[in-house]
């Protein structure tokens, strides 16, 4: 531990040196007081704050980002290519040991400037909503500033696939088709029947169950808010349209109707609904009744939500600190392990490309699930195969799996959207993003160290 110990002060030693550490705090602190000045707004506190949290935060972990990257690429590269490597070498210390503890220091480094940062953030929000009317206080206290739980209808994927599946074979029965067309006859089933468990035609109604599982023995004297989204294909004169909601479900709970209101469409709203309205199983009936004259779709997933108080505002945003810190752990490991067995701007461009490739999922999607590199054909619409493919495709794949572990988690978004970051989610994080993407880089970097010479790249100068 000692040595580690020194090889990390050392790598604070190179920081200051640099003067990144200072240059990069100046950056974070200018940028936390700076945006407030900049950024536009909707007119509302929540608004407001929702928007300052996603840009400052966003702001910090990009700077916090490339700077990780320049510091953990330079002070391994440069120290072996301006011969100050085979002094620390030749001392009793592993080169693991060397490795870990530049890897530390970078990691402690990024811990206290999130640290300053975050907690500039966290006063400036603090402070703002001090400065508000008592209403709006109220609202940023239970829209924003709060961890809050949330719960949704149960994953609808099986039942339509399994419905969709019942329809293909009563079709075949009847009109069947070649091998050739069976994934397409396939493909359009399943939104058909999807369509169904969305749209609400006009008159009818849709009903929701949403099941709070253990929470609900702890909020089930408590009032709920329903954060509900719905699409429409048509267009009304006002912009918006009426909806008639119904809580709770007869002869199980009690029944209560709440005032029509008038919604606008592709977007988000939320409303409160009373206490007292689960069952004795802790599931909540969400009714809604359609009195307009076109169909309303309530989308998949996202189109009706249960959100409940879980927490403070304070611990939840240290967590999703932590999940920051996580992806700067990985980061200067990437940094790290391309420094070990590359040049300073070799290693650099190496670590920006594997960061870019991170931000360009939605192409990789895209290749893998087309099949194909190949643009679609102009007339047609078909992808020509290309020989690339039978490489490139399963590698996109196989990179996606590995992307999408560290990128599942959003701590900017559940922040900005008052929505709670458990201790579980800041494990898991911790799990996939330092321990097995993180530790895949150590290995491969602690490996290109131990077999790098250091004798060669000095006589190379």
């Amino acid at each position: 531990m000692q040595r580690l110990l020194a090889i990390t002060w050392l790598t604070w030693k190179a920081a200051f040196r640099f003067r990144l550490f200072l240059v990069i705090a100046v950056l974070l602190l200018t940028s936390v007081v700076a945006l407030p000045i900049l950024i536009k707004d909707d007119g509302t506190a929540r608004g407001f704050t929702q928007i300052l949290l996603t840009y400052t935060l966003t702001t910090i972990t990009a700077l916090l980002g490339l700077s990780t990257l320049w510091l953990s690429c330079g002070t391994l590269a440069r120290d072996i290519e301006e011969c100050q490597m085979q002094m620390v070498a030749v001392k009793p210390v592993a080169r693991w040991q060397i490795w870990i503890g530049k890897w530390l220091g970078i990691l402690s480094l990024n811990a206290a400037l999130l640290a300053l940062s975050g907690a500039s953030v966290y006063g400036l929000l603090q402070w703002r909503s001090t400065k508000l009317p008592a209403a709006e206080q109220e609202t940023l206290r239970r829209e924003v500033l709060v961890a809050r739980g949330s719960a949704k209808e149960k994953n609808a994927i099986e039942e339509i696939e399994r419905d969709a599946e019942k329809v293909l074979q009563e079709r075949l029965e009847k009109n069947p088709v070649t091998r050739a067309d069976l994934p397409e006859v396939r493909r359009t089933i399943v939104e058909q029947v999807k369509a169904a468990y969305q749209v609400v035609p006009p008159g009818f109604q849709r009903e929701w169950k949403i099941d709070l599982g253990l929470a609900a023995t702890f909020v089930r004297n408590d009032p709920l808010r329903v954060r509900v989204k719905f699409n429409s294909a048509e267009k009304s004169p006002s912009g918006t349209f009426i909806a008639l909601w119904q809580l709770g479900e007869e002869k199980k709970t009690k029944l209560a109707r709440l005032e029509p209101m008038s919604l606008a469409p592709d977007t988000f709203h939320e409303f409160d609904i009373p206490a007292g309205l689960l069952d004795d199983a802790g599931v909540l009936t969400i009714t809604f009744i359609n009195p307009n004259n076109t169909a309303l779709l309530f989308p998949l997933g996202e189109g009706m939500e249960v959100l409940y108080r879980e927490g403070g505002f304070g611990l939840n945003f240290a967590r999703g600190l932590g999940i920051i810190l996580c992806w700067m752990a990985l980061l200067s490991a990437i940094g790290l392990a391309a420094a070990s067995f590359l040049s300073f701007p070799v290693a650099a461009f190496f670590s920006v490309g594997i960061l870019t490739m991170a931000f360009s999922t939605s192409t990789l999607t895209n290749v893998v699930e087309q099949g194909s590199i190949m643009a679609p054909d102009a007339e047609t619409g078909a992808r020509p195969s290309s020989v690339a493919d039978v490489v490139i495709v399963p590698f996109f794949a196989g990179a996606l799996k590995v992307i999408n572990l560290a990128r599942s988690f959003s701590p900017v978004d559940s922040l900005s959207s008052g929505r709670s970051i458990s201790w579980e989610e800041l494990g898991l994080a911790f799990g996939q993003i330092v321990f097995m993407l993180g530790g895949l880089f150590a290995v491969v970097g602690i490996i290109g160290f131990n077999r790098r010479e250091l004798a060669t790249a000095q006589g190379t100068q």
